[in-house]
């Protein structure tokens, strides 16, 4: 059974911001303990805002430097003005506020900062400094945010926040429109930057439910092709009821697609790489995998069991309903739910036309309803 783990955007390799690296494949993260202030910057634009958390302890002299001329207004007027499609975005020289300089963009607000290089990595989200090539101690006003991983920058560069919600605002400065120089064409302003204190953390949803509590709801998943009814099993298989509940609450699984059906054998469906939108940021955290909890339950005719990869600790997003008896998938899938209505729906999607595995005409799973069971 394949696994539904989420895909990560690539960048197109190649030379970027002012010290330029090229990506290294194959590479991972260092491990990292980040330890936010207790206040966030937030950052407004035209195409919305981003919400950045700054770690004093890692880069102390970087975090207030930036808190300084945020609260001075030194970025407001500014413009991102150079970005690699799926790669980093920059922004926060000085000389952007006039549109005259647009030769100048890049070489303004630096030779300020020594480097405070971390073990904060420089993953999805890092804010980091700027530097001149060749010059280390060149770090000053100009910063960049890493769209996807830019790993290969790690130990080179000084990482001193992370963007916390918004990251699609920074994908989508990302794929503006640039020159030869990678110079973003059209002005994305920074219309304001403020400091705030952190709200608050939202509890997730059902986090403190008990099996009992999660046994009373039903799921109804609306599809274009019609709708199918599910209960599920939270006294054998209680963290993938959570998580299933929990995804769709935060309507996570709206726009993703039933993308695999082998009729006879299993229909599935809810991977969050099947998403129109990518999954917002603040939402992430909740896609990680889950332990394996297989019971005596059996794959019947119509079980909810959760998909995964190789390890049986993969299971993370996508689920799979059986389409007929699979003893065969029995104590090594975790069984958490079962169809107790729209068998029509899922015949109906049972005799799709086929290209391998992928129904030729989209199955959208247009929004799942939570309700009470009667």
């Amino acid at each position: 059974m394949e696994g539904g783990s989420p895909e990560r955007m690539k960048m197109k390799p190649g030379v970027y911001f002012v010290l330029c690296w090229v990506g290294v494949a194959g590479a991972a993260p260092r491990e990292q303990v980040e330890e936010p202030s207790e206040t966030q910057v937030i950052i407004e634009t035209r195409l919305g805002s981003m919400v950045v958390d700054l770690f004093p302890s890692a880069a102390p002299k970087h975090v207030e430097a930036f808190r300084r001329r945020v609260r001075e207004g030194h970025y407001q007027r500014t413009t991102f003005h150079r970005a690699v499609p799926w790669g980093i975005i920059q922004g926060g020289d000085p000389l952007s506020r006039d549109p005259d300089n647009f030769e100048l963009y890049g070489t303004g607000g630096l030779m300020e900062l020594a480097p405070e290089v971390t073990e904060l990595s420089h993953t999805r989200g890092a804010v980091s400094a700027v530097l001149i090539p060749g010059e280390p101690n060149s770090a000053g006003a100009q910063f960049f945010i890493c769209v996807t991983d830019q790993i290969q920058l790690d130990g080179h560069y000084t990482v001193f926040g992370r963007v916390v919600e918004g990251m699609g605002v920074a994908e989508t400065i990302s794929q503006l429109e640039t020159d030869a120089n990678q110079r973003i064409l059209e002005r994305v302003e920074i219309l304001k930057a403020f400091e705030r204190e952190r709200p608050p953390p939202e509890r997730p949803p059902f986090e403190e439910a008990t099996a009992h509590e999660m046994s009373e709801y039903r799921a109804v998943i609306r599809t274009n092709r019609g709708s199918i009814a599910l209960d599920f099993f939270p006294d054998s298989a209680p963290e993938h009821v959570r998580r299933f509940l929990r995804l769709a609450k935060l309507g996570l699984y709206d726009g993703t697609r039933f993308h695999r059906l082998v009729p006879g054998f299993v229909l599935q469906g809810g991977s969050m790489s099947t998403r129109a939108e990518p999954v917002p940021e603040e939402h992430r955290r909740h896609l990680t995998p889950l332990r394996a909890e297989f019971g005596r339950r059996k794959h019947v005719r119509g079980t909810l069991s959760m998909a995964r990869g190789d390890d049986p600790d993969s299971g993370m997003d996508s689920f799979f309903i059986t389409l007929e008896d699979q003893a065969s998938l029995d104590g090594k899938y975790s069984i958490f739910g079962q169809v107790v209505d729209g068998w029509g729906t899922i015949e109906a999607i049972e005799l799709s036309p086929l290209a391998g595995e992928a129904p030729v005409q989209p199955v959208s799973i247009e929004r799942i309803e939570l309700i009470r069971k009667p």
